[in-house]
């Protein structure tokens, strides 16, 4: 502080020789000094007033919601993650159960059908059962009917024979008996 004082008080003297103030330059004139001084700290003054209590306020309000701006979007978009994170387990659990339902379904339907179509296989052989049976039956019924048949013309064929070689007609019981042995030995075979 007491070299300060000493170089204002240096400056001061040879202020003539160091400023060279008659040379044209009232700036440098030390009688302006003071009101130069007062105007320069005053404009100072009022800049440094006007920077501290208008513009750097805005500045910082600006900046601090610019922060908090970003910060509730970095937030939300934390948020967001986590919900999208959640709704894609979520879609994963639902692909999964759905996959073990579909499984679960295919696996019942075919049980189901198979079991369908065991009853319809099994329907259907009883069905074809019955219809063999009844297809012999009836294949018994026309070998008995032709049995009986071939035998009336036989036995009308062999007295009609009889009779043209011989000239006499033979008892009609006769015949039936010849008929009759000669169809158990010999028909029997082929037609049972």
């Amino acid at each position: 502080m007491r070299l300060k004082v000493h170089l204002i008080i240096f400056i001061y003297w040879f202020e003539t020789l160091l400023f060279a103030a008659e040379a044209g330059m009232p700036q440098l004139d030390p009688k302006y000094w003071f009101s130069q001084s007062f105007w320069l700290i005053l404009i100072f003054l009022l800049l440094y007033l006007l920077i501290s209590k208008f513009f750097i306020p805005k500045i910082k309000d600006n900046l601090d919601d610019r922060e908090k701006k970003i910060k509730d979007n970095l937030d939300e978009a934390k948020k967001l993650s986590e919900l999208a994170e959640r709704k894609n387990l979520d879609y994963e659990n639902e692909i999964s159960n759905a996959k073990k339902e579909v499984v679960k379904i295919i696996t019942e339907s075919k049980k189901q059908l198979d079991k369908n179509i065991n009853q319809k296989k099994e329907q259907f052989e009883k069905e074809l059962e019955k219809e063999i049976k009844n297809a012999e039956k009836e294949i018994l019924d026309v070998k008995r009917d032709s049995s009986k048949s071939i035998n009336l013309i036989a036995e009308e064929i062999s007295a009609k024979i009889i009779e043209d070689i011989t000239g006499n007609k033979l008892n009609d019981s006769s015949i039936k008996a010849s008929v009759a042995e000669v169809s158990k030995n010999k028909m029997g075979k082929y037609l049972w």
